[in-house]
């Protein structure tokens, strides 16, 4: 699933232009599906009618959500397990897995890819009906460690199911967690209330650079969903199992945390900790 810095690269190039016209100022003049079930709020029919004719202002990111701002109401895309989006040519053949198209009259096109079909896009008049339900942005200036040593006090489980919960911390999943759990030294079944303030201020750290150096990177491309970063080059642990660890040369090994893969280094993050 794309996570903060692969959703991050989508906002930035659409915003900005990579290869493509900047999507701000541009306006929606017509939108077509063959999935149906992308749209999650309100109605096919009704929101059909609503997005016609509606100027982008902007292109925002909030947690794993891509957000854009209209001159009335705000769509919301969740690419979910295998989305991804990205600015073509209307007269440029559709790909397979196009099944959501937003046309502008710029001559160029807004398309959702999703093979999988788990994506979903919403309207919304006010857009914290959703993302107000999210935890804080581990980004944002105003999330310090001291916010974080709350947060984590304020809980008792453990460390991995903790931050993949979005209304926890918002954006992080399985492969910056990994990575920000390992830089920090810390085992991803410890009990987030049993962090000392070192151990709290080390993790705050691990998990700001660890989204940092993905975004710097655009974001990890390690199959066909995402294309067109390199941060899996500089993966520490994640889909690294029988490698050695940099830290100490220990081979990564691979368990199961919450339903999910998780990759770890025994020696770096002991089972001591526990």
């Amino acid at each position: 699933m794309p996570e903060l810095p692969e959703v991050e690269t989508i906002a930035r190039n659409l915003r900005e232009g990579n290869g493509s016209p900047p999507i701000p100022g541009q306006r929606i003049v017509s939108f077509s599906t063959d999935w149906p079930r992308h749209v999650a709020h309100p109605s096919l029919h009704t929101f059909n009618r609503r997005i016609q004719n509606r100027e982008i202002v902007d292109v925002k990111r909030r947690g794993k959500y891509l957000v854009f701002p209209l001159d009335h109401e705000t769509l919301l895309i969740h690419l979910r397990m295998s989305g991804d989006l990205r600015l073509a040519p209307s007269q440029d053949p559709k790909d397979r897995f196009d099944h959501t198209i937003f046309s502008l009259d710029n001559g160029w096109d807004l398309r959702f890819s999703d093979a999988r079909k788990f994506g979903r896009v919403s309207l919304y008049e006010d857009p914290e009906v959703v993302l107000g339900r999210l935890g804080p942005e581990p980004l944002a200036p105003d999330f310090t460690h001291d916010r974080l040593a709350n947060m984590l006090h304020a809980r008792k489980r453990n460390l991995k199911p903790l931050l993949l919960d979005q209304s926890f911390l918002a954006g992080l999943g399985n492969i910056y967690t990994d990575e920000a759990l390992h830089q920090a030294g810390l085992h991803p079944l410890r009990r987030s209330d049993s962090l000392t303030k070192v151990e709290v201020k080390r993790l705050w750290r691990s998990i700001r650079e660890s989204l940092n150096m993905g975004i710097r990177h655009n974001g990890a491309s390690i199959d066909w969903v995402f294309r067109g970063g390199d941060f899996q080059r500089h993966f520490r642990v994640y889909k690294r199992e029988g490698e050695p660890c940099f830290k100490c040369g220990t081979q990564i090994q691979r368990t199961v945390v919450g339903g999910r893969g998780t990759h770890f280094c025994p020696r770096c993050q002991s089972e001591d900790q526990l």
